[in-house]
């Protein structure tokens, strides 16, 4: 059925043919070669990929109304004779079968073109940079999802068969309790700095671990990168793996985290620090070491630990700026749920759930990474791209597939407008609306200097690493 991908080159001055450009560009050199469906199977996998992105992107209030718009639309681009299945339960179910596959093979083909478009933007101070950081999504409160995403009760079993017994009668602190346990999916997000796009990212019930959300995700980081984090990504085990991988690291560290000075491990020098665990001495593993930073240009002093230890490669103030850029990954959880407004899903199945998740952060990359490849080369720096205004690009020629878009509404065009204007605000500190809750500072990380039998097993584990890699 090679025909009918072929009715995607079709060009026309419809708005679904602005749109049919942009999706083979997105797809252009995706490697579909080892994903075969069935014969008697109505999609291929280019109209599939097609008409999620198409359903993901769609701002229509139900699913099945997305996805009735993405078909039509998908009927244009291809053609009659590859008219899809009209049941939106046949749709995700297939969906549902091949999302794992296919998102592993567009991930790659967006990263090289990541890599292709946005050259001018692709290091920061130097370095290739990255962001982890985690967040949750609300989904129905439906059995199903209850029993997939919401935390596990750590009750034993007599204990919840008693709260089973008195479901009945619950009071008002059960209530607050069954409020609490809200099923979520827990996602984080490995996000490219220079370029505001995500990398990767993984999912999981909302008591999921985000470390190790990270560490599945550090083998798909390009060599070398610079990993930033804030102080939620802490410990040694983490930490070794970046290293090991041969990344490097960029941390904020708090009161949660004791370090050591004066160990004697590496050559010292002034902010040298070491973190160096008391079950990572008794294993003989080595101290990592670090540069301990402090910013203080804010309220409260930040401080921060890398693992580039010489100031020429990256300077403190080049670290504060690094840092700082990280910040751009709390924009991104913004627009994924606020102005795409998926900050609670729509769907009542948990496996639907997450295939809705994972399209629409696929099609929130899709969107970037188009609109940034026509901008970026132009001189507008990531960080002056609307992605609300991306969105509403997309969503006008969706709306009007049918019609011819009027003059300066064609989708490039409503594109080349979606900046960001460079006036400057006001400040905003001295109004008296109400505000949120201020978050406590976390302190400074412990630092103590080392023992004598701290730096004599450090010492004993310097010579035998040594003699190790002379073996």
């Amino acid at each position: 059925m090679a025909h009918q991908d072929q009715r995607l080159g079709v060009d026309g001055c419809l708005n679904a043919h602005d749109l049919g450009k942009a999706l083979r560009w997105l797809l252009r050199g995706v490697s579909l070669g080892g994903i075969v469906f069935r014969s008697d199977c109505t999609w291929t996998p280019r109209s599939l990929i097609c008409a999620a992105l198409l359903w993901a992107w769609s701002d229509e209030k139900t699913l099945w109304e997305r996805f009735a718009t993405s078909r039509k639309i998908i009927k244009i681009l291809f053609g009659k004779q590859a008219e899809p299945a009209k049941s939106y339960q046949a749709f995700i179910k297939v969906l549902r079968k091949w999302t794992d596959p296919l998102l592993q093979v567009l991930q790659v083909a967006f990263r090289r073109r990541m890599v292709q478009a946005l050259a001018s933007v692709w290091k920061v101070e130097g370095w290739l940079v990255f962001a982890g950081d985690g967040s949750k999504v609300d989904v129905p409160r439906t059995r199903k999802n209850e029993e997939r995403y919401s935390p596990k009760s750590k009750l034993s079993r007599a204990a919840q068969k008693r709260r089973r017994r008195r479901r009945r009668r619950r009071t008002h602190q059960q209530a607050r309790q069954r409020k609490a346990n809200v099923p979520r999916i827990w996602m984080t997000v490995l996000w490219h700095v220079g370029s505001g796009l995500p990398w990767n990212w993984r999912t999981g019930p909302s008591d999921s671990s985000e470390r190790g959300h990270l560490q599945e995700m550090i083998p798909s980081l390009p060599a070398p990168s610079l990993l930033t984090t804030d102080a939620g990504f802490v410990g040694y085990n983490l930490w070794k793996m970046v290293l090991d991988a041969g990344h490097q690291l960029l941390v904020r560290v708090g009161s949660n985290v004791k370090l050591l000075k004066k160990l004697g491990y590496a050559r010292e020098r002034d902010g040298l620090v070491y973190l160096w665990p008391d079950q990572a001495a008794q294993k003989r593993l080595p101290p990592l070491v670090l540069r301990l930073v402090v910013v203080t240009t804010g309220r409260h002093p930040v401080y921060l630990v890398t693992s580039i230890l010489s100031p020429r490669e990256l300077s403190d103030l080049q670290v504060a700026t690094v840092y700082g850029r990280r910040w751009g990954i709390e924009v991104y959880y913004r627009n994924a749920k606020q102005t795409f407004e998926r900050r609670k899903l729509r769907s009542q199945n948990p496996e639907n759930a997450m295939v809705e998740l994972h399209w629409s952060l696929l099609g929130m990359w899709a969107m970037g990474l188009y609109a940034h490849s026509r901008l970026v080369p132009r001189g507008v720096p990531p960080e002056r791209i609307s992605f609300a205004n991306v969105w509403r690009a997309f969503r006008r020629p969706i709306r009007e597939y049918k019609s011819p878009a009027d003059r300066g509404e064609r989708l490039a065009e409503l594109l080349d407008r979606a900046i960001i204007d460079a006036y400057q605000r006001k400040n905003k500190t001295s109004r008296d609306y109400p505000r949120k809750k201020q978050e406590q500072a976390t302190g400074p990380p412990v630092i103590l200097k080392a023992t004598q039998t701290q730096v004599r097993q450090a010492q004993e584990v310097k010579i035998e690493r040594r003699k190790r890699l002379t073996a």
